[in-house]
């Protein structure tokens, strides 16, 4: 029987470091994926399956697919998928940047490192704008169903995830005055309460999780990211399938009822990719569903 991954359900660390890797053409990932296998514990280093690795093995994960490309009303999501994902976590930016270095190295055989981004927790766990994220986060076993594949399956103790970076447009986010920025999010920056008569388009409103059939529950786990000249948040949103994630981003596109999400007028995505998250079993990586 295997057990999630600890970091999925864990809180925020205070710094982490996303990797993302392609497979070199012609490179057999067996032998690299048995080291992370070793090495990933699930707690400082989460690490995902992307789609076209789990094909090149000549195997099927259940419920794993290509991320959208999703096109609505003045905007573009993008479609951006990997082979591998890693989420080092830790207390320590210079720490967690030689782990994820000599984690590269040790997946260089077969993985091609295509890009590192470093990521911090702000505040109390806040976005960039001052607004708290994951406040809808179920709590306790609600987490752990929304989150984790539970039903008897060879998937039983993993998990899919969704990974986007967003790029925010602070020049936009700052011409606004408090009150619209309020109505973008549909929370009161001050208190985090929500605004009962906020906009349809308020991201509260279109990403209720309780409001879609059926209800839409992941375990957000977003971190900021930022660089010499820009920023954001670096979403990532863990389910037990990522069909919940989906009918989420699809109505945040305006794709059910033509109603856009009014983050879009100051974020845009960059990346979108989904991973397959498998599973500990005596204290490694379950990659017996990949044939390993």
């Amino acid at each position: 029987m295997s057990t999630p991954q600890s970091g999925i359900l864990a809180p925020i660390p205070p710094h982490a470091r996303y990797l993302s890797f392609s497979l070199t053409p012609g490179a057999n990932p067996r032998g690299p994926l048995r080291e992370l296998s070793r090495v990933a514990d699930g707690e400082r280093i989460v690490a995902g399956i992307g789609e076209t690795l789990a094909l090149a093995l000549g195997c099927t994960i259940e419920g794993l697919r290509a991320f959208p490309v999703l096109t609505g009303a003045g905007l573009d999501i993008p479609s951006t998928p990997s082979a591998l994902w890693i989420w080092a976590r830790g207390e320590d930016r210079g720490e967690l940047f030689h782990r994820a270095r000599l984690l590269a190295r040790a997946l260089a055989p077969a993985f091609r490192l295509d890009q590192a981004l470093d990521a911090f927790r702000h505040g109390r766990g806040l976005d960039l704008t001052g607004y708290e994220d994951g406040t809808e986060n179920p709590k306790g076993r609600k987490a752990r169903v929304a989150a984790i594949v539970e039903t008897p399956s060879r998937l039983a103790g993993s998990s899919f995830v969704a990974v986007q970076q967003w790029e925010h447009q602070f020049e936009r986010f700052d011409a606004m005055t408090p009150r619209q920025r309020d109505d973008v999010i549909g929370r009161k920056i001050s208190s985090n309460e929500e605004i009962a008569r906020a906009p349809l388009s308020a991201h509260v409103k279109r990403t209720a999780q309780e409001s879609f059939e059926p209800v839409a529950f992941v375990v957000r786990r977003s971190m900021p990211w930022a660089d010499a000249t820009r920023a954001g948040l670096m979403f990532v949103a863990f389910g037990a399938t990522l069909d919940a994630f989906e009918a989420q981003l699809r109505r945040m596109a305006g794709l059910d009822d033509g109603i856009t999400d009014a983050l879009f007028k100051f974020t845009r995505p960059l990346t979108g990719a989904y991973f397959w998250c498998p599973g500990m079993r005596r204290g490694r990586l379950n990659l017996a569903p990949l044939g390993l």
